[in-house]
């Protein structure tokens, strides 16, 4: 009896003290923050001394938990200040990390939602800002889907100084087609991804050349963009692939540096070979460049079938031509006739025609080419004939320069064949 009696006065005496303990707290104004749920507050700070009361002790996990609802004397509300601090809107310009903004928002990392208004690119789909804006896309993205419906155009504008011209406008193209006027739909002038297939000529006559073109060539791949690709053929009298598409230019390097001279010259089967390899390409832009010193000797296909193959496929062609003086004795009939065939396969596609006599002006031609790939203006038009014939029709681009520039000049593909399907 008295035992049960010592029990009695001591959970009276614990119950009486927690009480007084609570309402010193309270009166001193060590409690800081308003518990969300008071009843959860008054327990966990009870709870030592209802266990004592009980006659026992705090269990190991019980006692953490009720020390960490207690709040520090003098201190903030840390967690609201926390919060605040990680999930709050980021300055502009800043940028965010994936993980974080995907813990804040419950979302996975993603491109934020663009303002209400924007304009849509239709090149790419994306609407940026209050007009179109084009951007450096990751190097293993999906490519830029186009309407199947949209006519690309690339155009190269130059001044009479052959100096490349930037900074046009929409504004100033007019795009016919079979001497229809166009409405120009799409228009960028990004540095978008490229394929980019080179033709390499390992021929005898390459002989004396061929150590100047290799350094050009390997410039060329050195000073492109990083999220370009490219893929090298050479030929003498047979076209070989050496490497297949590839954004790791140290692999071209490697193979090219052990490419040697000798043999005939098969021109156009490389050329063809090279339109068939560029269907490979990942990138919507493409361009084949041409590097030889000579017209074809020993192909199988005929300038016919070549000059239907590019206008069949939608790949600039830029050529650069290593030439013998027209006044030199030792040039062959074939070589003769070289400039014209590549002038005239560069034309068609809406590329350029590079003629050079001293090997040494070969990276200066290459870089001039590289610059120029990477500077032009992207026009897309949905053509007002929407007859599915499968006819060659013809494209012209006009420019209308602001006042004052001098008259310029355009490079664009003359023409594409409608679709039959």
């Amino acid at each position: 009896m008295r035992e049960v009696s010592r029990r009695n006065a001591l959970r009276r005496a614990t119950w009486t003290a927690a009480l007084l303990s609570v309402l010193v707290c309270l009166a001193t104004g060590r409690v800081q923050s308003k518990p969300d749920n008071p009843l959860h507050y008054f327990v966990a700070l009870l709870g030592p001394s209802l266990a004592l009361a009980q006659g026992g002790q705090a269990s190991p996990q019980e006692q953490p938990q009720a020390d960490a609802a207690k709040p520090e004397v003098g201190s903030k509300p840390a967690d609201a200040s926390k919060q605040d601090q990680t999930t709050g809107p980021a300055p502009a310009g800043t940028p965010v990390d994936g993980r974080a903004q995907q813990a804040a928002t419950g979302a996975a990392p993603g491109k934020a939602d663009p303002p209400a208004g924007a304009k849509v690119d239709p090149l790419n789909g994306e609407k940026k800002g209050a007009e179109i804006t084009v951007t450096r896309h990751p190097i293993h993205t999906t490519p830029i889907q186009v309407d199947v419906n949209l006519v690309v155009v690339n155009v190269t504008v130059t001044d009479p100084y052959d100096r490349i011209v930037t900074g046009l406008d929409q504004e100033n193209f007019e795009v016919y087609d079979e001497k229809v006027g166009q409405q120009i739909v799409a228009f960028s002038t990004e540095d978008a991804p490229i394929s980019v297939g080179m033709i390499f000529d390992s021929s005898g006559s390459m002989s004396d050349k061929i150590e100047k073109s290799k350094e050009a060539a390997l410039q060329f791949f050195k000073t492109s963009n990083p999220q370009d690709e490219f893929m090298l053929i050479n030929f003498n009298e047979r076209p070989n692939l050496i490497s297949a598409f590839t954004s790791k230019f140290e692999n071209l390097e490697d193979r090219l540096i052990t490419v040697r001279a000798g043999g005939k010259t098969a021109l156009l089967d490389a050329i063809y070979l090279g339109l068939n390899e560029m269907k490979k390409g990942t990138t919507n832009r493409k361009a084949l460049l041409v590097i030889s010193d000579g017209g074809d000797n020993h192909s199988r296909y005929t300038e016919r079938d070549v000059k239907k193959a590019v206008k069949e496929a939608d790949v600039e062609i830029y050529a650069v031509g290593i030439f013998e003086p027209l006044s030199s004795r030792g040039r062959t009939p074939e070589e003769a006739g070289g400039p014209g065939l590549l002038s005239e396969l560069a034309e068609v596609s809406g590329g350029r025609m590079f003629s050079v006599e001293d090997p040494n002006e070969l990276p200066d031609i290459m870089e001039k080419i590289s610059i120029e790939l990477r500077n032009q203006y992207v026009i897309g038009y949905k053509p007002s004939n929407l007859v599915r014939d499968g006819r060659w029709r013809r494209i012209k681009v006009k420019l209308s320069p602001p006042k004052g520039l001098p008259p310029l000049q355009v490079y664009a593909r003359t023409g594409y064949y409608a679709p039959t399907q």
